[in-house]
């Protein structure tokens, strides 16, 4: 349905990682080969954390324009620079081509994205919306279901609790797809931040998820390719969790197992288990 990559580490600037490598994630729009569609090129977002303004709430670039066609994309993603950013390519599902459909959804100091879908979602959407607090309904802005699974998951407590609270509400929707006749309401990876931790889901009702992968941490990789030049690009605390690996080097990116959080946060790299299908 969609690709996505989080950052997290040392200030650079996103080109870096949505621009440069092999199978950047420019490159995932145009050609994704693990992706459920080949091509994702209805809109993209790119949402960061300035690194000039410590503690300040994430700023969001949202086009409808192919990623591998917006010029202000590779402006943009050049000129600053982010401890933190999310960055996200779209292949509509259903919803239409419109700036408040594209990933990532923002609300205070969060961030979040998602690639799957909520099966048959126009059928029982409503039970869904019913499910959000009344406070936080007015700022759903778009129309996708990725867009009430976070709204959702604010209603059941993300502030406090992001694993429970993004537990709970594909629970939700698994309970109303149920109801509705559908058997597998779920699918897809998650990825939430407040700024400084990120949260990565990997989880679906019929336990066949979407692929993720997280790097392996740079010191590791510097001692396994000494010669790599591209590696001096980033610091030791450099962590990146993608849809999809971006480049073929064996043992740069681990698969995420199903049914799996990852955390990434400043102690480094860590996963449990999430939810049972």
């Amino acid at each position: 349905m969609c690709r996505w990559l989080a950052y997290t580490g040392e200030a650079l600037a996103p080109s870096t990682l949505i621009l440069d490598p092999q199978h950047s994630v420019v490159a995932m729009s145009l050609n994704s080969p693990l992706g459920a569609e080949t091509v994702n090129g209805d809109g993209f977002g790119l949402g960061w954390y300035p690194d000039a303004a410590p503690g300040a709430d994430p700023a969001v670039f949202r086009s409808i324009e192919p990623a591998w066609h917006d010029q202000n994309l590779r402006e943009l993603s050049r000129a600053v620079r982010s401890p933190l950013f999310f960055a996200h390519v779209r292949a509509a599902a259903g919803p239409p081509i419109q700036q408040t459909n594209c990933h990532p959804f923002r609300h205070d100091r969060w961030l979040f994205m998602h690639n799957g879908s909520i099966s048959g979602f126009s059928t029982y959407k409503r039970d869904l919306v019913l499910s959000v607090d009344p406070e936080l309904y007015p700022s759903i802005q778009g129309t996708t279901d990725s867009e009430v699974l976070f709204h959702l998951a604010l209603t059941y407590g993300l502030m406090d609790d992001p694993v429970a609270a993004v537990g709970a509400a594909i629970r939700r929707v698994e309970e109303a797809g149920r109801a509705a006749g559908v058997q597998f309401p779920m699918q897809g990876t998650v990825a939430v931040t407040d700024g400084a931790t990120v949260w990565a889901f990997r989880y679906s009702t019929q336990g066949r998820s979407r692929t993720l992968f997280h790097s392996a941490d740079v010191p590791t990789l510097r001692q396994m390719y000494p010669d790599a030049a591209r590696l001096a690009a980033f610091g030791d605390r450099a962590q990146v969790v993608v849809s999809e690996p971006l480049n073929d080097l064996p043992g740069v990116f681990l698969e995420v197992p199903e049914s799996t959080v990852a955390v990434l946060d400043p102690d480094g790299y860590h996963h449990r288990e999430f939810l049972d299908a």
